[in-house]
């Protein structure tokens, strides 16, 4: 009799367990590039800048991606996402400098090259194209669209002095750079419909605004390059 309770114990513990675990894997968005699996080189229609003949870059098409991420939990009100390279040196004074080959291994910080907040629950995609396409020195507005509210990318200040920067900012990494860049998105799925945000904002007020509101999350990586060279 004991060793019968005993193994009910221990199939009622087991079963709560793969629970929990089915729940912590119900909380993760599956996210995807379009037509480009993990790890993968995005398009160089999706980039700002195109490698020459010469080794150099020239400026490219700059289409937002298409993208697509699995449905939210119950309760998601909202998506928001961001697009950031984390491998962009610290040091830029050697940007494509002549002569001069940045090492894959010196310090690298952030660049946030996409905001998009107060996606509607019903959209798990956006086309190419849906927030950008072709380059322009101060970006799109800060507005509202029918995919959402931009905010600004890295060539922003959190002023408008210098234009408003808003939408896809597409991979521009120095011709020079000897290491592959990667470039995570992010979409997360949230409890409310419309995060409380000003006119002007950036990536870190996204995630400071959506603390204590993200239901689930996902993130896809692609790689880009100038240098034929450069290596991961």
């Amino acid at each position: 009799m004991q060793s019968t309770t005993r193994l009910l114990r221990v199939i009622t513990i087991a079963a709560a367990a793969t629970t929990v675990a089915l729940s912590a894997s119900a909380a993760d968005l599956r996210v995807h590039f379009d037509k480009t699996e993990p790890g993968d080189i995005l398009p160089a229609q999706n980039a700002a800048c195109v490698p020459t003949r010469q080794g150099k870059s020239a400026p490219g098409r700059n289409v937002s991606p298409a993208i697509l991420w699995s449905k939210g939990p119950a309760g998601t009100k909202s998506y928001a996402l961001a697009l950031v390279d984390p491998t962009v040196p610290t040091d830029r004074s050697n940007f494509n400098k002549e002569g001069v080959t940045i090492d894959r291994d010196v310090p690298r910080s952030e660049f946030v090259h996409w905001v998009l907040v107060d996606i509607p629950a019903s959209q798990l995609h956006l086309p190419a194209g849906a927030d950008g396409e072709g380059l322009s020195k101060s970006g799109l507005p800060l507005k509202r669209t029918l995919h959402g509210l931009r905010g600004q990318n890295g060539a922003g200040d959190g002023t408008l002095k210098n234009g408003q920067h808003g939408g896809y900012m597409g991979p521009c990494p120095p011709w020079n750079d000897g290491r592959i860049h990667e470039y995570q998105l992010t979409v997360y799925a949230l409890d409310v419909s419309a995060l409380k945000l000003p006119p002007v904002f950036n990536r870190a007020e996204l995630l400071a605004a959506a603390k204590g509101h993200i239901l689930a999350q996902g993130t896809a990586t692609v790689n880009y390059t100038i240098n034929e060279r450069a290596r991961k």
